[in-house]
């Protein structure tokens, strides 16, 4: 069966969980590995050498939802949420982007606003991988519109609150395995235990997680990199012109060379911020 046929089959997921590779950065009492983020990016370039598709969803899942809650979440939260996550039993999103809002998270417009016992959430979010199929998400919403980045909520969403819905899942060019959607709120009830972080401090619970989620998500260039070379190689050890295999002309090994600089450059470049990462050492800054 093709892997993007089957990424929706929730037994992809626990066998992942088997493997430990859902919660490479978790703390055991949770059921997780207790590692660090060069682990978990070389989990995802090796994944992706298979699937960039599925090491996407992995990612989304692993990182930008499991690694959130584990970072910023209370003892009660972490508890409630990472063991079902890490084991599998049920996949992770998160969900920032909305139709007008992409790259300026704080221009967003869903909007949380406080009742007793929590908030209600309405709006949308726009292509959020995983949408289709994930049971929790990390959503972030404005609770005080006027203040801007101070005025941003991050919750804890289960996919059955009232209120809370799955439209059009979006055909796409690429990456078609991983499951992308929109998300819609109408009046989303959301207790106040779900409050992921401190009330109007979601800018920075976003903002931390940021970096390392782009550090994570960059090992899958890598690993489709790795399989792009490993096609091209053995490629040129196949086919023959002039009744030679082209890998011996001059200009197919220099070719090669080339890639293989790149990808190496590349990946020693990905594992050395994530061996600083490890270190405590998160910085913009190069």
């Amino acid at each position: 069966m093709p892997v993007v046929n089957a990424l929706s089959k929730h037994d992809l997921w626990e066998k992942f969980g088997a493997m430990g590779l859902l919660g490479v950065t978790v703390a055991e009492e949770y059921g997780g590995l207790g590692s660090g983020y060069l682990q978990h990016v070389i989990a995802t370039e090796e994944i992706s050498k298979a699937s960039g598709s599925v090491a996407l969803s992995y990612a989304a899942h692993s990182n930008l939802c499991v690694n959130q809650i584990h970072r910023h979440g209370t003892p009660s939260q972490k508890q409630k949420y990472l063991p079902d996550l890490v084991s599998g039993k049920k996949v992770g999103a998160l969900a920032m982007s909305e139709p007008g809002s992409g790259s300026d998270v704080v221009s967003m417009k869903l909007k949380a606003t406080k009742v007793d016992g929590g908030y209600v959430l309405n709006g949308n979010k726009f292509w959020i991988t995983n949408g289709p199929i994930a049971s929790t998400l990390v959503v972030y919403a404005k609770t005080e519109p006027d203040l801007g980045s101070k005025g941003i909520t991050a919750f804890i969403i289960e996919k059955d609150f009232e209120g809370f819905s799955t439209h059009q899942k979006l055909d796409k060019f690429g990456m078609r395995g991983s499951d992308t959607c929109e998300l819609v709120f109408d009046n989303c009830r959301v207790p106040e235990e779900n409050v992921l972080g401190p009330v109007n401090k979601g800018a920075g619970v976003l903002m931390s997680g940021l970096d390392l989620e782009r550090l994570v998500l960059s090992g899958g260039p890598l690993g489709l990199m790795q399989a792009a070379f490993d096609y091209a190689v053995e490629y040129v050890h196949t086919r023959e012109q002039f009744n030679q295999r082209i890998g011996t002309f001059q200009l197919m090994q220099a070719k090669i060379a080339d890639m293989y600089t790149k990808l190496n450059a590349s990946r020693s470049y990905v594992y050395a911020v994530a061996r600083a990462c490890d270190k405590g050492q998160v910085s913009r800054r190069v």
